[in-house]
């Protein structure tokens, strides 16, 4: 037991360190939630005691309503703080893999399965909704991407549907704040077994390409292939 509390003491300033961190970069995008978080605890607290009063228990109504006041105040601040992270991401190369990273468990994610020289990418999402493929970087430039990785997993998982999206703030773009919500709500039409293998016929797919021996640099002039080799048709 004695070696157990120097641990939680350690982990403890930890935490609020943390906190701390996440106040400050909170507070450099959204200037009033210092003044948010007090006015929700404060009229929080204040309608469980004037409850209180109304019932003839100020007091046990009082400390319920300490108890609520931190909690409402703690779920605003944890909002709060996700829509000032999406705001300083947005925009920004990687920023919808790392949304992905976050989706939370049932999803198994792919970061930039398909990349062009001007760094527009292409992440994939595999789970009970399928396949899903996301875009970020300029909006003509990834359809071509998106269009060449569909028909790829239309040719190796073709009884498992796949779907698009494009991060962005144009017409048609799914915002990096709505990334995670809209891809819970897709419709569930796999099962959990399903999922795997979907997941290792991927997974196989990728070895045999990383382990593909392709010869490096242009070929040597004058150099034939082997007699036996394909043949042009």
């Amino acid at each position: 037991m004695a070696r157990k509390e120097p641990a939680a003491d350690a982990a403890n300033p930890g935490r609020l360190k943390q906190i701390a961190l996440t106040y400050k970069m909170t507070r450099k995008a959204d200037k009033k939630i210092g003044l948010v978080l007090a006015a929700v605890g404060i009229v929080t607290f204040g309608v469980f005691l004037a409850i209180g009063f109304l019932i003839g228990h100020p007091i046990y109504l009082g400390i319920l309503g300490l108890l609520l006041a931190f909690l409402a105040s703690a779920i605003v601040f944890g909002r709060r703080a996700e829509r000032a992270a999406f705001g300083q991401m947005e925009g920004q190369p990687g920023a919808a893999a790392a949304v992905l990273d976050n989706i939370g468990r049932g999803w198994t994610t792919t970061p930039a399965v398909a990349m062009n020289r001007n760094q527009d990418v292409v992440h994939r999402a595999v789970g009970k909704a399928g396949i899903v493929l996301v875009a970020e970087g300029n909006p003509n430039r990834v359809k071509t991407l998106l269009a060449a990785e569909k028909r790829k997993m239309n040719r190796i998982v073709a009884d498992v549907p796949v779907h698009d999206l494009v991060v962005g703030t144009g017409e048609g773009q799914i915002e990096l704040k709505k990334l995670r919500t809209t891809m819970l709500k897709l419709p569930r039409v796999l099962t959990g077994p399903q999922v795997t293998a979907t997941n290792d016929r991927l997974r196989a797919l990728g070895d045999l390409m990383s382990n593909m021996p392709l010869p490096k640099g242009p070929m040597p002039k004058g150099m034939r292939l082997p007699k036996g080799g394909p043949k042009a048709r």
